[in-house]
């Protein structure tokens, strides 16, 4: 989920007239037929309904306690809808960073939970999953307040996802063990699957429940303590779920959760000399930052999961009306704020043209609005800074000459709402279809053959994830093999399942998120070699 900043407009050999004159031509053309339902939408967003749930826990959560930060500073978590103040959450630094190691540290040396059998720990899970699975509404209701996603994909997607994934690794806990390996002589010789120690997590705000229910589940189901640093845009549903983890039965001190900001407290996680592991989903560039911290600490390892600028491609012979709709779902879902999204959508150049008028229209019809009415497809964006970072690849995309077909400004005059928009005309050189914008921006691109398309395709410092639209299968097995990514939809798009392992190459990351390949990330293996006196066999 990079979010690098606009370096500068590519210069254009176009005359400074003429430009101006396709810059009027595109923002007249997107006048003409929007201005009545940019009304219509902006006037729905004066008066938010108010979230059915009240905010129990904003303090820190160590060795089992909600406790105020040692500074006792607070910082504001705010409503997307309206930028107004949510409430005011504990802010760790390194103090308190300090205090959830240790807790950790003691929990995994000393308590009970490295200790239980793998059946007891999963009944835990369990639990915790059918708690989730009681306060759905509370949750998805605080996700939506916090985030500004909409409620029906909270309650429908998130939560029920976060209860999946705890019941999945629940299922491994004992299924992981070791191997009984023979040797050259007479030797016993055994491997060992053993708990890494002390887990540091730092997750993002695009998805805080499920990337809390992603890097909490396999660290915890192996016998690992935890200490978690929710993004400081949404620590409170992180917080309500630590709750429900200690009613279900975690012992104290396993979960430390340490709401913060990353320059005090994520920066003191990360080169923590008395944490074992860290795992971090965020932008490219603080990957590189939290790499660098766990070498010159203690040489912890390290997970990425980063940025993405993933191509959808649709060729000729594709079901064109299904590729348009998942075409649509791969960029704006979730505000546009996921690092899978498919952000450069490559049409083959005979079906552009009915590719395009169709998912302009989509886009049109995309229902904006406050996340809490039924029927809307697309919330606010996260937080100021994000909103005007989106605006200005907008800017850049007009200015770049793009085409701009749809959208290109706010919606209404409080909160982050973005109209859906879509550029063509789109050239690989230009920043929208370089960067990871993260936001509601399609970017539609042409492309003549096979060949061209997999080598533009590859052409990105990201690796993450693909789209791939044909009724050929040799087109569609060699694309799924030439593409430098960690996941191919082959007509299809976010198919997330518990079981499907999730990563990137290049400079998306390392490391994989879900099924069996996440565990092996929390565990450590030991060879216990033993002589053998008379042995019967080798």
């Amino acid at each position: 989920m990079a979010t690098p900043r606009i370096s500068g407009i590519i210069s254009r050999s176009l005359s400074l007239s003429a430009a101006i004159v396709l810059v009027e031509s595109n923002i007249n053309n997107y006048l003409a037929g929007n201005i009545s339902s940019l009304r219509t939408a902006a006037a729905a967003l004066k008066n938010p309904i108010t979230p059915p749930v009240r905010i129990n826990h904003t303090q820190l959560l160590i060795n089992g306690k909600f406790v105020d930060s040692v500074s006792g500073k607070t910082f504001p978590t705010l409503d997307p809808r309206t930028g107004q103040v949510i409430a005011n959450v504990a802010e760790g630094d390194a103090e308190d960073i300090n205090r959830a190691v240790a807790a950790a540290r003691k929990a995994f040396d000393e308590g009970p939970w490295p200790k239980m059998t793998a059946h007891e720990r999963s009944r835990v899970l369990l639990r915790f999953a059918d708690l989730v699975d009681k306060h759905i509404d509370e949750l998805a209701a605080l996700e939506t307040w916090n985030n500004g996603k909409p409620y029906e994909h909270a309650a429908k997607i998130d939560v029920p996802g976060v209860a999946r994934l705890f019941r999945y690794y629940a299922g491994w806990a004992d299924k992981i063990h070791g191997l009984t390996v023979p040797a050259d002589g007479p030797y016993n010789v055994q491997t060992l699957h053993e708990p890494i120690g002390v887990a540091g997590q730092i997750i993002p705000w695009n998805f805080p429940l499920a990337m809390l229910a992603w890097k909490i589940a396999p660290a915890i189901v192996t016998g690992n303590t935890v200490v978690l640093k929710p993004a400081e845009q949404t620590p409170l549903t992180a917080l309500y779920a630590a709750k429900l983890l200690h009613e279900a039965g975690l012992p104290p001190g396993v979960l430390n959760i340490v709401p913060g900001y990353g320059p005090t407290a994520g920066a003191a996680l990360a080169s923590h000399m008395d944490v074992d592991k860290i795992a971090f989903t965020g932008s490219t560039d603080t990957g590189k930052i939290v790499q660098e911290l766990a070498a010159k600490s203690n040489l912890k390892p390290v997970t990425l999961e980063l940025g993405g600028k993933s191509p959808f491609i649709v060729f000729e012979d594709a079901n064109i009306d299904m590729a348009v709709e998942q075409a649509h779902m791969a960029l704006f879902f979730n505000q546009g704020q996921c690092c899978a999204a498919g952000s450069r959508t490559f049409i083959h150049e005979h079906v552009y043209d009915e590719f395009l008028e169709k998912a302009k229209a989509r886009a049109q019809r995309c229902t904006v609005g406050d996340p809490f009415q039924k029927g809307i497809e697309q919330g606010p964006q996260i937080d100021t800074e994000q909103f005007e970072k989106i605006l200005r690849y907008i800017r850049s995309g007009i200015e770049s000459n793009a085409t701009l077909e749809c959208g290109g400004d706010r919606i209404g005059s409080q909160g982050y709402y973005i109209q859906p928009t879509v550029f063509s005309n789109v050239k690989d050189d230009m920043l929208i279809a370089q960067d990871e914008i993260f936001g509601p921006v399609q970017t539609i691109l042409k492309f003549k053959d096979v060949d061209e398309v997999i080598k533009r395709a590859n052409t990105t410092r990201y690796g993450l994830a693909a789209g791939v639209f044909t009724k050929n299968i040799d087109t569609a097995n060699t694309l799924t093999r030439a593409l430098r990514v960690g996941t191919v939809w082959v007509n299809c798009y976010y198919v997330f399942d518990v079981t499907i392992p999730f990563g990137g190459y290049k400079m998306s990351g390392y490391g994989r998120e879900k099924g069996i390949y996440n565990l092996h990330h929390y565990l450590q293996v030991k060879a216990v070699v033993t002589p053998l006196e008379n042995p019967a066999w080798l």
